[in-house]
């Protein structure tokens, strides 16, 4: 069996506690290392998960030569610049989603991690959860439902602190970016990538979407739509449609109540049932599997940076109140 993967983590986020219970379950995973701008907040988050280093800033945890890989949870307008640090101090990097809603700032990051002969993933979790493959395969290798022809998807929920960091305009606050990226990635892994958007959002008072709605025309002839917001109640939905039935995934983000809904055209729905699992332990097992070069599933620079391409296309769609070319 191969060494564990020394992993530290930047800041003590509270999407910490989720990846550290995966990280506990996966067997080449050891966290090693917490930083926090308060060495005495990085040290009490470091005893209660039984984290043997803790570093009161960011900077002292990328000195660390035990430490292999990083993972930054960080809000969303801090990922690139400590994504760079981090891979100049010759660390992999799991990054949070979204990597960045600026292609130039993925293709830097890409590129750095490829001069450096580093690993870098975008963290879409979800995408590692058994559903989502089985639902994948369903679609492209078993064509259950034909030819898709439309994808819906929502996913919202309501914020009650006005200070919260997603909802910070100079740090890339927003319901696309914080959710409504999961929406745009299911599209874009099940049916293929948009070719152009027509976006519309609703501003709150701090200047950030707190809801957005998007229609989008995919390469592939089809359409999708979703919907996102961070003041609507708590809702998840994915569901394709193809030319011979649909199928749909009542709690497709979080995985927690995992199944497939099938309903081939003039036939009764079935229930396809799939097994628990935590995607957090899968992503953190693809992403050692690929710093061992080993087969994996691993999301990498193409699909972030088709990712960063479409966000753009959306947040310029919202602005102008124009369809908007990817």
């Amino acid at each position: 069996m191969s060494q564990p993967l020394r992993w530290g983590v930047l800041s003590t986020a509270n999407i910490n506690e989720k990846m550290l219970a995966g990280a506990a379950l996966a067997s080449d995973v050891d966290v090693v290392a917490i930083a926090s701008r308060d060495l005495r907040r990085a040290e009490e988050f470091g005893a209660r998960w039984g984290i043997e280093r803790a570093y009161g800033s960011y900077d002292d945890l990328l000195r660390d030569d035990g430490v292999d890989a990083v993972y930054v949870p960080l809000p969303n307008g801090l990922h690139h610049p400590w994504t760079l640090r981090a891979l100049r101090a010759g660390k992999h990097v799991l990054c949070e989603k979204p990597y960045s809603s600026r292609p130039a700032e993925v293709e830097e990051a890409f590129a750095e991690a490829e001069a450096r002969g580093l690993v870098l993933s975008e963290g879409f979790m979800y995408r590692y959860h058994p559903q989502i493959r089985a639902l994948a395969r369903l679609l492209h290798e078993d064509a259950l439902i034909g030819d898709v022809r439309l994808v819906v998807s929502s996913f919202s929920w309501p914020i009650q602190a006005p200070g919260d960091v997603r909802l910070s305009s100079s740090l890339d606050g927003g319901s696309l970016l914080d959710v409504g990226v999961y929406c745009l990635s299911a599209t874009r892994l099940l049916a293929g990538e948009p070719r152009s958007v027509a976006a519309h959002q609703r501003l709150g008072p701090a200047g950030v979407d707190v809801s957005f709605a998007a229609t989008m025309e995919l390469v592939s002839g089809g359409l999708a739509h979703f919907d996102c917001g961070l003041d609507l109640p708590d809702r998840s939905h994915l569901e394709v449609v193809g030319t011979l039935g649909s199928v749909s995934v009542s709690d497709p983000w979080h995985g927690l109540e995992p199944g497939l809904t099938l309903v081939p055209s003039g036939e009764p729905a079935r229930r396809l049932s799939m097994p628990a699992a935590n995607p957090y332990q899968l992503e953190l097992e693809e992403f050692g599997k690929a710093v061992r070069q080993e087969a994996n599933h691993l999301i990498g620079r193409d699909d972030a940076l088709h990712q960063a391409r479409a966000v753009d296309a959306l947040i310029r769609s919202a602005a102008s109140g124009q369809r908007e070319s990817v």
